[in-house]
């Protein structure tokens, strides 16, 4: 089974993404992101609320996971984060994204 986390992953080393809630803003706004990925664990959550409701309106793949940490190392940085975006997908599969 192919997680969220796996594609994000394969984008991150094939491909390009955006990595923060800023970042990952300017990308949805411009609309080159093809997909964006919030954890579920940001504490305030209105830093990322406003990324479902960008994400609709430009009809861009949205998904959600539990943790900023895994998030952060399926990109590849020893940081956590909060948002993720993939503006150039690679060797990733986002069509396996439901």
């Amino acid at each position: 089974m192919v997680t969220t986390y796996d594609i994000v992953e394969k984008a991150a080393k094939t491909g390009q993404v955006d990595k923060g809630v800023n970042e990952v803003t300017k990308a949805v706004e411009r609309g080159v992101a093809k997909l964006v990925v919030v954890a579920s664990d940001v504490d305030p959550r209105e830093l990322t609320q406003h990324l479902p409701i960008l994400c609709n309106e430009k009809e861009i793949k949205f998904a959600e996971v539990d943790s900023r940490e895994k998030l952060g190392i399926s990109v590849g940085i020893s940081r956590p984060t909060a948002a993720v975006a993939v503006v150039e997908v690679g060797e990733a599969k986002l069509d396996l994204l439901k």
